[in-house]
């Protein structure tokens, strides 16, 4: 560092919550650090990488196409899906509640000033339970941003670069974090090594090379580093007995550098981590065919059309429906005894319905073009990522007969476990649903019901269809894996994103923002989430600790 550059605030992670906070410090002009063990290229971190949904509450998008929600509909729909139930959940519940008043009443506004546009349609995420009170979205709150999760990123990363240009932020890559340096009960700042330089492009895993060491020091220290998504040992280590057996296999949907590691290195500082078994875990993954990190996988965004099997065959019961409910879907899986599970769909729901998680899987949303969206919605194939898959994809198999689709699955999956005749009854039985306007099936009843929302009708639902019926294939398998993506517990913080010790003093000097923090005290969540709220947990949680600190006297820092 300069020797002229005195950093009012050291930030561990270049990430969405990092860089938030970074803006609201360098905005009134004082001066911070930036941290990170990647290379430049990976400024942004893992949000860059997202579909960039942000959950939102009464919405212009939404009002204008007739959803009526509200903070207290909101708030129901969080509790009942939080679960909030231990000592632990004082700090989280009290995030979740300011989350969601920003998330009614000044997020919109907050992101529309950094330039961040939102697509017209609002998706319909985790639709719940079956249940008013229990878990899921009453109503649509998944706002695409326009660009993708680099749309959300990109006003944030213009931001520190122009406070670089203003001597007010300078930014070192390469620096990866070890200690947190206590004196006299404060974080003082912080020491490291420094790693060689690596041109790798983004996302993919880079060298641990150390070249030296370094130490930095500022009156206080924002850890801002993410969750443990990559580290699947530490995700083993932690997985809750109430999802069933930890899965033996696991694909990733984060890079490496997604690694944990700072959560151990700040509890050793003497923060208290709390809720750690807390987590969300995709049941929809796929093997990317095409991967820039290690055990790449990509989530599938289903609609809720497809039919759903177990690695025996056996249809998955209401809510265990595509697009319902996660984690209860993944201990239903873990439940069987196999880590895998099987969609069966035609190609008019994979053309309706598929939509693939990440920036770079959507370039019509990525690169903000119009025409290749209108195509995504009225063309006669899915999106071309989508139909790259149905070639490419080690997990997709395509064919005209259910006898060779079935035989195919048993081929690819090795257990041999499905029977022909079982799978064919299942979906026949499903088929005879549609001979009339009335069912007894949820899932066909969900899918007409889902229909009266003008979203789903135009881009996301496909019109109810036989599965078995020549003209709506070919038929379609999917082999779906677990996912590892986010971590719902972590490093216990205040309302002002201080850092607090298992008595609930805090450690002066200290602050934690980001996946890091649980998305804001450890777990503003609970057990499960409503999505779109994990880039938004980032913005908030770091806007709330860089405008604490940006408020606090200069004499403070002396």
């Amino acid at each position: 560092m300069e020797e002229k550059f005195h950093p009012d605030v050291i930030i561990v992670g270049n990430g969405l919550a990092g860089l938030t906070a970074a803006m609201e410090i360098t905005n009134i002009g004082k001066k911070v650090l930036l941290l990170d063990q990647e290379t430049e290229q990976n400024i942004g971190g893992q949000a860059f990488w997202s579909f960039g949904g942000l959950f939102l509450v009464n919405s212009p998008q939404q009002r204008r196409l007739g959803i009526k929600d509200s903070y207290e509909l909101a708030l129901q729909d969080w509790k009942g899906t939080a679960g909030f139930d231990r000592k632990e959940d004082y700090w989280p519940r009290k995030w979740a509640e300011a989350y969601l008043k920003f998330a009614a009443y000044e997020k919109y506004s907050y992101i529309s000033k950094l330039g961040i546009k939102l697509m017209f349609m609002v998706g319909w995420a985790e639709r719940g339970d079956g249940s008013a009170t229990g878990h899921g979205n009453s109503v649509p709150r998944f706002h695409v941003s326009w660009g993708t999760g680099t749309g959300v990123v990109k006003p944030f990363v213009d931001k520190a670069y122009e406070a670089q240009e203003k001597g007010l932020l300078q930014m070192k890559f390469r620096h990866r974090v070890t200690k947190l340096i206590m004196e006299n009960d404060k974080i003082k700042g912080v020491k490291g090594e420094i790693l060689e330089n690596d041109d790798k492009e983004r996302g993919a895993a880079t060298n641990r090379n150390i070249l030296s060491t370094f130490e930095y020091r500022a009156a206080h220290t924002i850890v801002a580093s993410g969750g443990i998504g990559a580290n699947h040992e530490l995700v083993r280590k932690n997985w809750p007995e109430r999802l069933g057996k930890a899965p033996e296999n696991m694909i990733c949907g984060v890079p490496a550098y997604v690694d944990g590691k700072m959560i151990g290195i700040t509890e050793n500082s003497g923060a208290h981590i709390i809720n750690p078994d807390r987590m969300w875990h995709y049941t929809e993954g796929i093997q990317n065919w095409n991967p820039i990190w290690p055990k790449h996988g990509i989530r599938i965004l289903p609609g809720p059309s497809s039919l759903w099997f177990d690695a025996k065959g056996n249809r998955f019961p209401a809510p265990f429906l595509p697009g319902f409910d996660t984690l209860g879907t993944l201990k239903h899986i873990q439940n069987t005894g196999f880590s895998y599970s099987w969609f069966i769909l035609t190609q008019k729901i994979i053309k309706k319905e598929f939509a693939l998680s990440g920036s770079e899987q959507n370039p019509d949303i990525t690169n903000k073009d119009y025409a290749l969206f209108l195509k995504r919605i009225f063309g006669k194939k899915a999106p071309g990522p989508v139909e790259a898959f149905k070639d490419h994809g080690k997990d997709f198999i395509v064919s005209d007969d259910l006898r060779d689709l079935v035989k195919r699955m048993n081929e690819l999956s090795g257990d041999h476990l499905l029977n022909y005749e079982k799978i064919k009854e299942q979906i026949e039985a499903r088929d005879r649903e549609l001979d009339h306007k009335f069912s007894k099936d949820t899932q066909v009843n969900y899918i007409r019901n889902t229909r009266n929302y003008i979203g789903d009708q135009l881009g996301r639902v496909a019109a109810p269809h036989k599965i078995l019926d020549p003209k709506n294939g070919p038929l379609i398998a999917v082999r779906l894996n677990i996912l590892t993506r986010k971590t719902l517990g972590g490093i216990k913080t205040n309302l002002n994103g201080q850092v607090l010790r298992e008595d609930d003093t805090v450690i002066e000097g200290l602050y934690a923002a980001g996946e890091a923090a649980g998305f804001g005290g450890g777990g503003m969540h609970g057990y499960r989430a409503l999505e779109g709220t994990f880039l938004g947990g980032c913005l908030f949680s770091g806007m709330k600790a860089g405008q604490y600190i940006a408020g606090l006297k200069k004499e403070y820092d002396s």
